[in-house]
């Protein structure tokens, strides 16, 4: 048997979310029905979770396969059974063991929002209609607060399972404008449910005055779930990278294999403020 590391790009906007569901078409279900008459073994692994409606270019997945591929042809063939709102953009051979999700040392999420009274339609799909402008300075100054390590409770969702942690560690937060597109990024080693999309909400409150810097950044404070908020709309958010610290993905399908760390919570080139 052989295990894949698959790269995806998905448009999430017809998908009831990334893991298997029974009653609602999935990212893993989908990947999994492409893979059945290949030779899958078990079920596909994904390196996080996506709600209904999101989308990524770089969620990472695992399958093991019962006999040998090469790479590229394994790709090749998985997009010809894929749905057109799916593709495999990268395949690899994976090391021995891989788990694309404890092996990530840290995700990246984009949320984009589309700043103005006049919809675009070309956009709607992608990016959120912030229909009013927002004060982008207070907005930095508010989620400068969140690089580093924290209990992101108010951020987040309750956890699937009782005692589970809340703190998580922040690598970067970054807010670009272009034109009427308004980007923010996140990079940390893993979020809570719901959490970048409520950190945007918040943010956005921060943007309009309806809420200050030092209030948002006192939900820092709060260990009580589902504070922050309103969660942003999940239509603007992507999950762009999941990275890890044993191989990339290359264009001619190989991977860069490195020593394993063993300090998962570690930047993969430190923290780096870009607000």
């Amino acid at each position: 048997m052989q295990t894949f590391a698959l790269k995806l790009e998905y448009d999430g906007a017809a998908f009831g979310g990334s893991q298997y569901q029974a009653n609602a078409r999935s990212v893993q279900g989908a990947l999994e029905a492409a893979l059945a008459s290949l030779g899958l073994c078990g079920r596909v692994a994904l390196a996080g979770r996506t709600d209904a409606g999101v989308h990524a270019e770089g969620q990472v997945a695992a399958a093991t396969l019962v006999r040998p591929w090469a790479a590229s042809d394994l790709q090749c063939a998985i997009n010809a059974r894929l749905p057109e709102d799916a593709a495999v953009v990268a395949a690899a051979v994976a090391p021995e063991g891989f788990d694309p999700r404890r092996w990530a040392v840290s995700r990246r999420y984009r949320y984009r929002m589309l700043i103005g009274s006049v919809r675009s339609p070309l956009r709607r799909r992608h990016a959120w209609h912030v229909r009013y402008e927002v004060d982008e300075e207070a907005m930095r100054t508010a989620a400068s607060a969140l690089v580093g390590e924290h209990d992101f409770a108010a951020f987040g969702g309750r956890l699937g399972s009782a005692g589970g942690s809340t703190r998580r560690r922040m690598f970067d937060v970054a807010l670009r404008r272009d034109g009427r597109l308004l980007e923010l990024e996140f990079e940390a080693t893993a979020f809570l449910p719901h959490q970048v999309r409520r950190t945007v909400g918040a943010l956005v409150e921060v943007g309009r005055g309806r809420l200050t810097v030092e209030e948002f950044q006192a939900m820092l404070q709060v260990a009580a779930p589902g504070v922050a908020g309103p969660a942003a709309p999940p239509h603007g958010l992507c999950l762009v990278a999941v990275r890890y610290d044993c191989f990339d993905f290359h264009a001619a399908g190989a991977m860069s294999l490195a020593q394993r760390g063993t300090g998962a919570g570690e930047a993969p080139t430190g923290d780096r403020r870009r607000l």
